[in-house]
């Protein structure tokens, strides 16, 4: 009986067991057979990365050419901003001297320059009271006072330095001389209509146009400087003589001959008077009074000053449109004379002579005209020493290099039509 109870036993958990490995089947069966679950959707598109690419920056744009006003208009704006902008103490008076202004590219006092002067010391003498001019002479000068200088200068609004000079920059300087400072700067734009840049006749009638370094730390210390900076030394240390030499030209000017050669002689008792414009001074003066001889001494220093700096011109006066010079009475076989000597006695002694001419006819015209000229000039030269033929170069530049550039074709732009001289090195032959 117990067996069989045993028996039924294993049945059951056999049926059972089976059962439920059945029953485990079905149901793994059904899981097969099961659908797959449908599909993921798809997942939203990645945006393409942007790249945002900065524009390359704008070139600034051209400032606009500066505006030139009327002349009058022009000289006020600038005096008004040097006098009314003077970095200087409050409450107090102040001597002004004028050291005569002059063209920024010569340095040729004008009739232009002198008359700019006195409308600067009218519009001062009515609106800053606190500034009392006086001349320019070595007592006011000792007392250390304040400084006006200025440079009056043809310029091209487009920035060439070529072709017609259509309008004038202004200048204007002011500075301490006790401290040697630049206390207060100026500038304007001036047209061109009402201003007559004729030399004044000392410029006018020099025989030599040479680099003087006193005149150029003139032009320096009013030219791209600002308040604050020294004044220029090599102008600086001559002022003392500067008020002697500027007596002397206006005696000149004055046709006061006897008065500017006595003038100029006893500046050079002076080291400090020994520069090109004093040498200038004594040749006009004695070229006035016919003293031949001593005129052409000071004639001699002026090329030996061209010769050392390298550069120098001379102001033959030609015929009208020939190349030729002109029947007067200037002694041109003595300028041709010292200018060979000194020319041979530099090192190098070979030298271009360049022609020039001002802005009047054709650019083809005045090409041929300035090398005709230039090759005058040369062959007078080698009339007096033969062994110039292989040394001199004539060269001829139009009116391509003005140093005025008015186009007026008279005294005004006589230097545009100089004779100039410059060394270069020697060729074998």
């Amino acid at each position: 009986m117990s067996k069989m109870i045993g028996l039924r036993t294993e049945r059951v958990v056999a049926w059972v067991g089976t059962g439920a490995f059945v029953a485990l089947l079905a149901l793994a069966g059904c899981a097969a057979k099961k659908p797959p679950p449908p599909p993921a959707p798809p997942a939203p598109p990645v945006a393409a990365a942007v790249v945002t690419v900065a524009p390359p920056p704008a070139t600034p744009a051209a400032p606009p050419p500066p505006v030139a006003v009327a002349y009058e208009q022009a000289v006020a704006q600038a005096a008004r901003e040097v006098f009314g902008n003077a970095q200087l103490a409050p409450g107090q008076t102040y001597t002004v001297v004028v050291d005569p202004l002059v063209d920024g590219t010569t340095g040729m006092q004008t009739v232009g320059t002198a008359a700019m002067e006195k409308r600067v010391a009218t519009i001062v003498a009515s609106d800053y009271p606190r500034y009392e001019m006086k001349p320019f002479n070595a007592a006011n000068v000792a007392a250390a006072p304040l400084i006006f200088i200025g440079t009056f200068t043809p310029i091209n609004l487009l920035g060439k330095s070529d072709g017609e000079k259509d309008a004038y920059r202004i200048c204007f300087a002011l500075a301490d001389l006790k401290t040697g400072k630049i206390v207060s700067k100026g500038f304007a734009r001036s047209q061109t209509a009402g201003v007559d840049a004729t030399p004044l006749p000392y410029f006018k009638d020099a025989p030599v146009w040479v680099a003087d370094k006193i005149v150029e730390g003139y032009v320096k210390t009013c030219q791209g400087t600002k308040a604050g900076d020294p004044i220029n030394a090599a102008y600086y240390d001559k002022i003392s003589a500067a008020t002697a030499i500027d007596g002397a030209i206006s005696a000149y000017n004055s046709r006061q001959y006897r008065e500017s050669l006595a003038l100029f002689t006893a500046l050079l008792r002076n080291p400090a008077g020994d520069q090109p414009r004093v040498h200038t001074g004594l040749y006009l003066s004695n070229y006035r009074l016919a003293r031949r001889e001593p005129a052409m001494r000071s004639f001699s220093r002026l090329v030996e000053y061209g010769v050392v700096n390298n550069r120098f011109a001379v102001n033959f006066n030609f015929e009208a449109g020939a190349a030729s010079f002109a029947r007067d009475r200037v002694p041109y076989d003595s300028w041709l004379r010292e200018v060979a000597r000194q020319t041979t006695r530099s090192t190098p002694s070979c030298y271009e002579i360049g022609g020039h001419t001002s802005r009047t006819g054709s650019a083809e015209l005045n090409q041929r005209l300035s090398l005709q000229r230039a090759e005058y000039v040369k062959q007078r030269l080698v009339r007096e020493r033969r062994d110039l033929a292989t040394r001199f170069n004539a060269q001829g530049y139009g009116a391509r290099q003005p140093l005025v550039g008015t186009g007026k074709d008279d005294g005004s732009d006589l230097l545009d039509r100089r004779t100039e001289f410059k060394p270069q090195p020697c060729t074998a032959t």
